[in-house]
């Protein structure tokens, strides 16, 4: 009888109820297979990818332009390259992308926001109006800047992402925090003794890890995006890198008749930001948080 009431207990729990929500949600369920499917073609491209010499300068003018068929299953490009295994190295390096600016951005922008909220006088002002100057300026336009200062390439793509991308995090943890600073459990830490380092990072930053999972899954949506839209105006990844905008970019050249350049890498972009705003949006209804 004592563990059945266990059991009954345990299963009420916040995270079992949590999860529960989770796995009930379609949408939800949906948006983190195709994430997972992403991530398995990232991690596993060599072993997948039909033709892996095709990701680098190899060229076939024989097979250029081919159209769909059994042998190259999304047909070739512009030199008679396989345009799925491009694809599956350009989730790759989209992947990288989100990896690289999101484990910048995320760690800055939610340390300065956990600190301009539990803090006030010139700390929060300090912090609070530099991240409004930076929110000031559009990212598209900053980024567009920096690739034309930097050579074409994936850091320098990260870095022109990265430089603002901090600040709706920052935004974010502040207004999170700022509201949690106020509890009566931070006071209570406070006169107890406990550090400033104590409160920030025992008392008030698990209470925003639910908040900066989902806004950092939606967001991973959007830096595909932004990257793929860099190469596509030529100042992300450099050819003969594979990279979806890019792909996209070299396939508009030959509109209307081989459709298949920009529709497969077209095609990829959507499904790989459908899948994190799917399950962005599905964390959000787990966690019931507001972002």
């Amino acid at each position: 009888m004592a563990a059945t009431e266990t059991d009954f207990t345990n299963a009420l729990t916040p995270r079992y109820m949590a999860w529960y929500s989770f796995t009930r949600n379609p949408t939800a369920i949906i948006g983190a297979l195709m994430v997972i499917s992403v991530v398995v073609l990232a991690v596993f491209a060599p072993l997948i990818a039909p033709y892996p010499e095709h990701v680098g300068a190899a060229v076939n003018f024989r097979a250029r332009h081919a159209a769909p068929d059994w042998t190259y299953w999304l047909g070739t490009d512009k030199v008679g390259r396989d345009i799925l295994t491009r694809v599956i190295f350009g989730f790759r390096i989209s992947l990288l992308l989100v990896v690289g600016v999101l484990a910048i951005a995320v760690p800055i922008g939610s340390a300065l926001g956990l600190l301009a909220g539990y803090f006030s006088g010139w700390t929060e002002k300090i912090i609070t109006g530099f991240t409004n100057v930076m929110l000031a300026i559009p990212p598209l336009v900053m980024a567009l800047a920096i690739g034309n200062v930097l050579e074409p390439n994936l850091v320098n793509a990260m870095i022109a992402i990265t430089l603002l991308w901090w600040t709706w995090h920052a935004r974010l943890v502040y207004r999170v925090s700022k509201s949690i600073a106020s509890e009566d459990f931070v006071e209570a830490a406070r006169l107890a003794g406990a550090s400033h380092w104590h409160i920030l990072t025992r008392e008030i930053l698990p209470n925003c890890i639910s908040v900066i999972s989902v806004k950092t899954t939606l967001d991973a949506a959007f830096v595909i995006l932004f990257g793929a839209t860099l190469s596509f105006l030529g100042l992300g990844v450099k050819p003969p890198t594979p990279d979806l905008g890019s792909m996209v970019a070299d396939g508009r050249q030959f509109l209307p008749e081989m459709w298949w350049g920009v529709l497969a890498p077209g095609f990829a972009i959507f499904y790989a930001t459908l899948g994190f705003n799917l399950l962005g949006d599905g964390l959000r209804d787990m966690f019931d948080v507001e972002v």
